[in-house]
């Protein structure tokens, strides 16, 4: 009997009577197989639904894998930034914004989940926000001084020293504090529905692959420093992340039934970057103690030496405590605002394509309004205290994370908190923050090398659900990425070619026209919703249709999305809550539309009854 086109409740209804008519004790194992979403002949059901609390040490092990899968970008983001603020020969402060943004990440996760979308969705540093704040730091009044290219002439505690990267970071806190009242508005306010009406994959795809794009001089002057080591790096992460993804490596256990056993362990779908850099910086520290690499700082191969950053790990402090502020009272500048908002939206649409894929992943009904609402308003908040700690970036949902998920099959939000409590843990230890930032150039570069390949394609990824043999969306797509290429290269090799004679105003047009992701997004928006095209044709159906078959594919109801702690009880029963775009709301419709379906499901249940005991009286 295949009832799969009927109701959810059928389906499950005709299984668990079939299963207790012709065995009692598979109906018992099953009916506990599917308290914790497991079904044996699904492998696309979640092992823990988001609701679900797993075991204490798989809830530990999995806690740390999310941390390990985030660990590169949460690098890579003070480390890019610490070019445009003048922080290339200051190992010291680099491990603190190291420690900071990790610390920050931790706080915005336990927010999200527990506040926000309540999904099993990590948070941290967004690249949509690297590419604006390096235009804005590249402006003319903002390049860094020569002397600071010069580790010579470079004296970190000195005052002027001090002043030229607070300076700037200060000015970047300001910015992001500002932009991200944005955010929150769009979010608690509701606007994010009505603004995702207009933004499809063919503005999604060339802004999200802009942000990979425009860092490719990051990733070339640090793979460059020794190409050797770089492409070793590469290589590797490649070679774990592709190539060896399904070998398991056998690990010894310990369980009560099985004893002292072995156990497959896939070590290196779960860190292939992580091991990359350590099987790279481990050569490269061989290679320095037997005097390979050049001593002298004017020789090619310099950088890739394990001691070039000198005592920093013994300098750095064992702990150390982030806090508001620490970087100075930020200042606000209009241009940086403007730029930054570009990144924020950005941002908004990609996490609203998040929530619904770790929905999916995690056997979770289609998030709400009102939970998408108040995710994107806690992001909103998540990039106003980044912005207050001084990490320099926001925050945003993690899709790498998301990912992690559909391999693990583990949809907890409980795996997440815990992931969130280590973030914390690790942002306060000030030797962890030190030892990232002794990673040799050439490494973070063969890294820089996949990693925004990675994000290139992702935006690409975008336009599967488009029509591509359509000239008009290879026109848009096109035209986008080529003219968001273009313009921001002419206007850094002719500066001075925007002169308006208002300054602010010469700022603003600087930052927007040298922040690729911006030209390629407003170029997508314009083109994709004036140039006559088709729902199907522009890849908007294909999302409709995604919703509603992920919809019959879920494993709980939409009370997961409630506030905590009883809040949405408190609120149910108070009438104006019905105007607050953020907060649950059970009508009287929904509860008659529930009573409905438990009445036809109850006369379904009795005539189904009826049919199989007559066929097993047969």
């Amino acid at each position: 009997m295949d009832l799969r086109h009927e109701s959810t409740g059928l389906d499950n209804l005709a299984f668990d009577m079939n299963e207790q008519i012709n065995n009692q004790s598979r109906g018992k194992a099953d009916k506990l197989c599917r308290s914790s979403c497991v079904a044996e002949d699904d492998g696309s059901k979640p092992a823990y639904c988001v609701t679900d609390v797993p075991p204490w040490y798989l809830c530990a092990f999995l806690a740390i894998q999310h941390y390990l899968t985030a660990f590169g970008a949460l690098i890579t983001i003070p480390l890019i930034l610490s070019e445009g603020l003048c922080l290339q020969h200051d190992s010291l402060t680099q491990s603190r914004l190291i420690n900071t943004i990790f610390f920050v990440s931790g706080l915005c996760t336990l927010l999200q989940v527990t506040f926000g979308v309540r999904l099993p969705i990590l948070q941290g540093g967004t690249f949509a926000l690297v590419t604006p704040a390096m235009a804005m730091l590249s402006m003319p009044e903002w390049k860094c001084p020569a002397w600071t290219q010069n580790a010579s002439l470079v004296n970190t505690s000195s005052p002027l020293f001090i002043d030229v990267w607070q300076t700037r970071m200060r000015t970047l806190q300001g910015s992001i504090m500002v932009a991200s009242l944005l955010q929150i508005l769009v979010g608690f306010s509701g606007l994010i529905g009505f603004l995702m009406r207009f933004i499809g994959p063919l503005t999604i795809a060339p802004t999200i692959s802009l942000i990979g794009l425009s860092l490719y001089d990051s990733a070339g002057v640090k793979a460059g420093s020794h190409w050797g080591i770089s492409a070793m790096t590469a290589v590797l992460i490649m070679l774990f992340s592709q190539y060896l993804r399904h070998i398991p490596v056998p690990v010894p256990a310990y369980s009560k039934a099985k004893k002292l056993h072995f156990s497959k362990f896939f070590i290196f779908q779960i860190m292939p970057i992580l091991l990359g850099i350590a099987v790279s910086w481990l050569v490269c520290y061989l290679l320095t103690i037997c005097d390979v690499l050049p001593s002298d700082p004017a020789q090619y191969g310099h950088l890739a030496r394990t001691d070039v950053k000198g005592n920093v790990l013994e300098e750095a402090s064992w702990f150390t405590f982030p806090y508001p502020g620490q970087w100075g009272m930020p200042t606000v500048n209009l241009a940086g605002v403007i730029g930054i908002l570009a990144g924020i939206i950005c941002s908004m649409a990609e996490s609203v394509g998040d929530y619904h894929a770790c929905a999916r992943l995690s056997g979770a009904p289609n998030p709400p309004k009102h939970a998408i609402n108040r995710g994107i308003g806690v992001e909103g908040l998540g990039s106003l205290l980044a912005g207050a700690f001084g990490t320099g970036n926001g925050t945003t949902s993690f899709s790498e994370n998301v990912a992690a998920i559909g391999i693990t099959k583990v949809g907890s939000r409980k795996v997440i908190l815990l992931s969130g409590v280590f973030m914390i843990l690790i942002g306060t230890l000030g030797k962890i923050g030190a030892i990232f930032t002794t990673i040799p150039a050439p490494v973070i570069g063969g890294m820089f090398l996949v990693m925004f390949a990675v994000i290139t394609a992702t935006g690409i990824s975008n336009l599967q659900s488009t029509d591509m043999n359509s000239s008009r969306n290879i026109f848009v797509f096109g035209f986008s990425i080529f003219s968001a290429l273009v313009i921001p290269n002419w206007i850094m090799k002719n500066p001075n070619a925007l002169a308006t004679g208002v300054k602010e105003v010469d700022q603003v047009l600087h930052i927007l026209l040298t922040t690729h992701m911006f030209i390629g997004g407003v170029l997508g928006f314009f083109l994709d919703n004036t140039i006559p095209g088709t729902k199907r044709e522009r890849g908007l159906l294909s999302l409709d249709k995604a919703d509603l078959e992920d919809s019959g594919n879920t494993f709980g109801t939409e009370d997961i999305y409630d506030l905590p702690f009883g809040m949405s009880a408190c609120l149910s029963s108070r009438s104006w809550v019905r105007y607050i775009p953020f907060c649950p709301l059970k009508d009287s419709r929904s509860l008659y539309k529930s009573k409905d379906h438990e009445d036809i499901s109850q006369s379904q249940k009795n005539n189904l009854t009826i049919k199989v005991t007559d066929e097993s009286s047969f």
